[in-house]
C-alpha cells in the first residue's frame, strides 16, 4: 500500500492511496463478508474507509446500515486508531415516507446547517466513534445559501468534531465559491471533493454536475501551488461497478459511445501486455495522473478486494499512460 497526505490547510494526516467504499455493506453484502473484507483491507495496509448515512435506503436498508457495520467492527476489532473514516450527509430522506431518488424530486435532506450538525452528531452515535476525519457534503445543496452550509462545516472542524470537510457531487464554480466562502469566514475550507471518474469519459452534458472534469483537476492541481489550502480529487465509481469489464452490466448513462468502447479496447490491451487487470489499469490511471486521484473501490468479496489491492503498486509506463491517454 502507499500513502498520501490529505489536508485543509490547517489540518492534515496520510490516508491510503486507496479507498474502500462500503456503501453495500449490511445490506448486499452480508456483516460478516463485510467484517472480512475490512480485515484483509487493514491486513493489506488500507486505512481509507468511506461510508454515508443514506446507505443503502435505496435497496431495502435503513440507511445507516454501512456506519452501524463499521461502527460494530471498529468496536470488536479495536481498530479506531489504524483507520481513517469518512461519512457523507445530506443526501439521506427528507421525509422517511417519500423514496430517496436522484431525479426530481429528489428528497434529500440538504446541506442546512441545522442538517449538517444533527446528522454529523448521529453519524458519530452510529459508528461509536467520537470524531470524523472527514465529513462530506453528499450532494450539493442550492437551497441553502453557501455561506451557511460552509459555516457548518467550519464549526464542526474548529470544535474537532470534523478534520478534513469535503463536498461531493458538485459543480467547479459552486467548489470554487464555497473555498472562497471559508477564506471570507476564516474558517478551514474543504480539502476534498468526491466526484465519479473512471477511464472512459462521459458525452458533454451542461447538466452533469458529478463528474470530476479535466478542469477540476487543474484547479486541485494548483491550489497549494497558488497558495491556497491543498484539494484532493477523490474519485467515487472507478470502475462503475463492473460495468467496465462485465458484458452482464450495461454502461451507465451518458458513457455507451464509440469513444467509450475504444477506450475499454485499449485498456484491456494494455492490461493483458502487463498481465495486470483491466480494473487494476484503470485504478493505477488514476492513481498516477498528473493530479492524482484518490480511487474508492468496492468490493463483495475478499477475492475482489485483492485483485483491487494489486493495483497499489502498479506504476504505468509512461509510454503505456501516453497510449491510454490518446484515445
Amino acid at each position: 500500500m502507499r500513502y498520501r497526505t490529505i489536508g485543509n490547510g490547517s489540518t492534515s494526516f496520510e490516508v491510503s492511496t486507496l479507498c474502500l467504499g462500503t456503501m453495500w455493506f449490511g445490506t448486499r453484502t452480508d456483516e460478516a463478508t463485510a467484517h472480512a473484507i475490512l480485515d484483509r483491507f487493514v491486513e493489506a495496509g488500507g486505512t481509507f474507509l468511506d461510508t454515508a448515512n443514506n446507505y443503502n435506503a435505496w435497496v431495502g436498508g435503513h440507511g445507516r446500515d454501512s456506519e452501524d457495520v463499521i461502527g460494530r467492527w471498529l468496536a470488536d476489532r479495536g481498530t479506531r486508531d489504524q483507520v481513517r473514516l469518512a461519512t457523507k450527509v445530506g443526501a439521506a430522506q427528507k421525509d422517511r415516507r417519500l423514496p430517496l431518488q436522484n431525479v426530481e424530486p429528489t428528497n434529500f435532506q440538504g446541506l442546512g446547517a441545522r442538517t449538517v450538525l444533527r446528522e454529523v452528531a448521529t453519524s458519530l452515535r452510529h459508528l461509536g466513534i467520537d470524531h470524523l476525519d472527514v465529513c462530506y457534503g453528499h450532494v450539493d445543496d442550492h437551497d441553502t445559501p453557501v455561506s451557511e452550509t460552509v459555516g457548518a462545516f467550519g464549526k464542526l472542524q474548529a470544535d474537532g468534531l470534523v478534520g478534513v470537510a469535503g463536498i461531493s457531487n458538485v459543480a467547479l464554480h459552486r467548489l470554487v465559491e464555497a473555498r472562497e466562502e471559508a477564506v471570507r469566514q476564516g474558517v478551514a475550507p474543504y480539502g476534498l471533493v468526491q466526484q465519479q471518474r473512471t477511464y472512459p469519459y462521459p458525452r458533454p452534458d451542461v447538466g452533469r454536475h458529478n463528474w470530476a472534469s479535466a478542469e477540476m483537476l487543474d484547479y486541485a492541481g494548483r491550489a497549494t501551488a497558488d497558495g491556497r489550502a491543498p484539494l484532493t480529487v477523490v474519485a467515487y465509481s472507478p470502475l462503475m461497478q463492473g460495468a467496465l469489464t462485465r458484458a452482464d452490466k450495461p454502461l451507465w448513462d451518458g458513457f455507451d459511445h464509440p469513444t467509450t468502447h475504444e477506450r475499454l479496447r485499449v485498456l484491456r490491451e494494455v492490461a493483458a501486455e502487463i498481465g495486470a487487470t483491466p480494473n487494476q489499469v484503470v485504478l493505477a490511471w488514476l492513481l498516477g495522473g498528473e493530479v492524482p486521484v484518490i480511487p474508492v473501490v468496492g468490493a463483495s468479496s475478499v477475492a475482489q478486494l485483492d485483485e483491487l489491492l494489486g493495483a497499489a503498486d502498479l506504476d504505468l509506463d509512461p509510454a503505456l499512460r501516453a497510449r491510454l491517454d490518446a484515445v
